[in-house]
């Protein structure tokens, strides 16, 4: 597959996208209306030998004893194997109610070889502000696995040091958002743009009444709303569900400098410009002589190498770019002179560094 496949593929995959019709719901979201983060730490237990054996741990483990109950004798350091210190994170989606449950992901933070088969002590998980959201606790699911043999060889598959525990913790609180706050909502796009911003607007005041909403910039839609939370949801029902055509994005092109994958936005134009392209390769080859002395010498055999440099220069090719110049014609010069991804990608930063590229080069 050449570089004109892949590239006018994906273009046609933008254009067909852009033309049709969204949902408001698919393109903004409600200001206020979020996930809110939750971390705690605590302990695993019931490991096969694989835990921790830092002094945090053995800190952490006595102090959990304590509030159960167990004191230890000064000075006693349980160095349990089959204990690790992890962190906890999850997120609190909105909405959320006490009793319900969520998902929560595990990480070792000493130096545990693996949680597999472990379970998680009783943990509680604070929000931002300190307070407690929810409590964790579970067996884990942990999807990677190491082996070990007695002369020190081993294999890790994926990361036994990682699991989740699926609805793992229990909710305790909830957050207050600010979705019955006031006499109205604003809507903020995924991604910012004016035309959309405007279109958005005008579909909504189309179907709900002139003046219902209006734009604040290119990115926030402020929109009328009942105060009474009854009826403020089936507004919303109506007012997500409506379809517009997004504004098309700004030309664009995204390299990829690690795959070699390009991807060209519609939109992308090319000032007048004379683009040439040529390589010069070099190879150093070496074959391997034998020296033999003459008979009844005190020589010895010596093998010596013999390099040969060999210096290719191809073809310098050169195509010039017509003003207004489109994404099929750019891919069809470029195929024309046989380059590859990598040299596209030298040819589009020289037309960007000469001011003929019209468009936005991103390297990731």
């Amino acid at each position: 597959m050449n570089i004109k496949t892949i590239l006018i593929g994906l273009a046609l995959i933008v254009i067909s996208t852009a033309v049709q019709a969204e949902r408001i719901k698919d393109l903004a979201s409600i200001a206020g209306v979020r996930s809110n983060q939750l971390v705690g730490y605590g302990l695993v237990v019931g490991l096969n030998g694989t835990g921790d054996k830092t002094k945090f741990t053995g800190q952490s483990l006595r102090s959990m004893l304590r509030e159960m109950g167990i004191n230890l004798p000064p000075g006693t350091n349980p160095k349990s194997k089959n204990v690790a210190a992890v962190s906890i994170h999850a997120d609190l989606p909105p909405f959320v109610k006490p009793g319900q449950t969520i998902d929560v992901t595990v990480s070792s933070l000493g130096d545990a070889k693996s949680l597999r088969g472990g379970s998680l002590i009783m943990t509680p998980l604070k929000g931002a502000d300190g307070q407690v959201y929810a409590m964790a606790q579970g067996n884990l699911v942990v999807g990677g696995f190491g082996a070990e043999a007695g002369d020190g060889s081993r294999i890790t598959v994926n990361i036994p040091s990682a699991g989740r525990i699926p609805n793992g913790a229990t909710v305790e609180r909830t957050v207050r958002n600010a979705f019955n706050v006031g006499d109205h909502i604003i809507l903020n796009l995924h991604q910012p743009d004016f035309t959309t911003a405007s279109r958005l607007t005008d579909a909504i005041n189309h179907t709900l009444g002139k003046g219902s909403a209006r734009s604040m910039d290119a990115s926030s839609i402020k929109i009328n709303a009942p105060r009474d939370p009854s009826q403020r949801v089936p507004f919303l029902s109506l007012v997500e569900n409506l379809e517009l055509n997004p504004g098309e994005a700004a030309a664009k092109i995204v390299v990829n400098s690690r795959t070699g994958t390009i991807v060209i936005g519609q939109h992308v134009r090319v000032s007048p410009a004379a683009v040439t392209h040529g390589n010069l390769s070099v190879t150093i080859s070496a074959a391997a002589e034998v020296s033999q002395p003459n008979a009844l010498s005190s020589g010895e055999t010596v093998v010596t190498p013999n390099f040969d440099i060999t210096i290719t220069e191809e073809d310098s090719r050169m195509f010039v770019f017509d003003p207004g110049v489109s994404l099929d014609e750019i891919v069809r010069a470029v195929n024309q002179v046989g380059a590859a991804p990598g040299d596209l990608v030298a040819i589009l930063e020289a037309l960007k560094q000469a001011g003929a590229l019209k468009a936005e080069l991103v390297v990731i």
